[in-house]
């Protein structure tokens, strides 16, 4: 087996070395040595299934991964050089070489194109590995087929339900969750870290609840780490009825990001995430951090062109016909990517340049069946709201002129 300072006469290996630091050739060293000690094979190589245990991917993912880090030798036998090289290319190496290198990875066949069947092999592969199917009595073959399905109908295939290279490129930029899970088998870690804990209301049927684990999962691809740990239920139609105020009411003690789910009456899922909160305002305010998603029947996310700063609206007790009262994201007035009127029983959804995001639903004009809102609370900050002191009685009366502002009636001249 080659080591970090044994010479070379592959050139891959000496050009590839150079991208790791002292420090983390003889880390990938160590590594290699103790993978090969599992291996029996006297610490020569590592074995295919002491490789696969390794990264935590056992099919046939783990299989093409294996094949393509040594090189596609069939020797069975994976050395330190093959891991410097193949790191070389998939971590450190330019965007296009690291995304070609996942497009040959999602060649589950190895006949050179990539198609359907690979594409579903490796969907179904990954959501095992992320929730745990095998083990779960709860998800059955129909729920588990509906959620693979919704993630390859985000894909676009050519003749033959082939996949061509930019194809593949902008489906991983509709499921960025996708794509850092595929971006980061050499260096595991637990998949299950990438699902939030969904913390519902306790006086809610779980059944009634959009946002399954599987969306969330979806969602939080787009999202920062810290962002991953917990989301709270803040609002949903079927307990607080379809009422804009009493959202407004809900979500006003969470300040931060949230996220606005909507499900409409031709069975569409859709929303978006909201990185600033929800506040009054006669035009559009918000950052760039804030995207639109699909869930159902097709699972995408659409982050800002740049094309605009139109991101969030929120609007109430406005009388001009051009500052419509609601809640929406990007386009225009009374032409947005996602909207919905302050009385929350209608809304619409157009093809939208801020987000380069088409028409969400069946058609543009949507009759929401359940909205939902989730505050993202951000890693660490639920301890500090248990550490922190509740405030004074002056304290909790801004609270309250605040969120009367927020719904145009703390004065008349509002």
């Amino acid at each position: 087996m080659g080591n970090a300072q044994s010479p070379s006469t592959d050139p891959r290996f000496d050009s590839a070395r150079r991208s790791f630091t002292q420090k983390e050739l003889e880390d990938l060293e160590s590594l290699v040595a103790s993978l090969a000690a599992q291996s029996q094979c006297n610490g020569q190589y590592i074995s295919p299934s002491v490789f696969k245990a390794y990264i935590g991917v056992h099919g046939p993912l783990g299989d093409r991964m294996f094949d393509l880090v040594t090189q596609k030798r069939n020797d069975q036998k994976l050395s330190f050089e093959d891991l410097v090289i193949a790191k070389g290319i998939y971590e450190k190496g330019t965007k296009d070489e690291i995304e070609e290198f996942i497009y040959q990875l999602l060649d589950i066949n190895g006949d050179g194109t990539l198609g359907r069947s690979d594409l579903e092999a490796v969907l179904s592969e990954m959501l095992d590995n992320v929730f745990d199917w095998e083990k779960s009595s709860e998800v059955g073959l129909d729920s588990h087929d509906k959620i693979v399905g919704i993630f390859l109908d985000a894909a676009k295939f050519s003749e033959g339900d082939h996949v061509t290279f930019e194809d593949f490129r902008r489906w991983c930029t509709l499921l960025p969750s996708v794509r850092k899970f595929l971006g980061s088998l050499l260096t595991p870690s637990d998949p299950g870290s990438q699902v939030p804990s969904l913390v519902p209301q306790e006086n809610i049927d779980s059944n009634l609840i959009l946002l399954r684990e599987e969306y969330a999962w979806h969602i939080g691809g787009a999202l920062s780490q810290h962002e991953l740990d917990e989301w709270k239920l803040l609002y949903h139609s079927s307990v607080h009825g379809l009422s804009f105020s009493t959202f407004l009411g809900n979500i006003s003690n969470d300040k931060g990001p949230t996220l606005l789910i909507v499900k409409d009456k031709d069975g569409y899922i859709y929303g978006g995430y909201a990185s600033q909160s929800w506040e009054r305002h006669a035009d559009f305010y918000g950052d760039m951090k804030s995207f639109l998603f699909q869930l159902y029947p097709k699972a995408s996310i659409f982050r800002p062109t740049g094309a605009n700063t139109n991101i969030q609206w929120c609007a109430m007790n406005f009388s001009s016909e051009s500052i419509p009262n609601g809640i929406g994201f990007g386009g225009k007035a009374n032409h947005m990517g996602l909207f919905l009127s302050a009385n929350f029983d209608q809304g619409h959804t157009f093809e939208c340049t801020t987000f380069g995001s088409p028409c969400l639903s069946k058609t543009n004009r949507i009759c929401p069946e359940v909205i939902e809102c989730w505050g993202i609370v951000p890693e660490g900050a639920q301890q500090e709201t248990q550490n922190g002191i509740k405030g004074t009685v002056l304290d909790r009366f801004k609270e309250d002129r605040n969120m009367l502002n927020m719904v145009g009636l703390a004065n008349s001249s509002q």
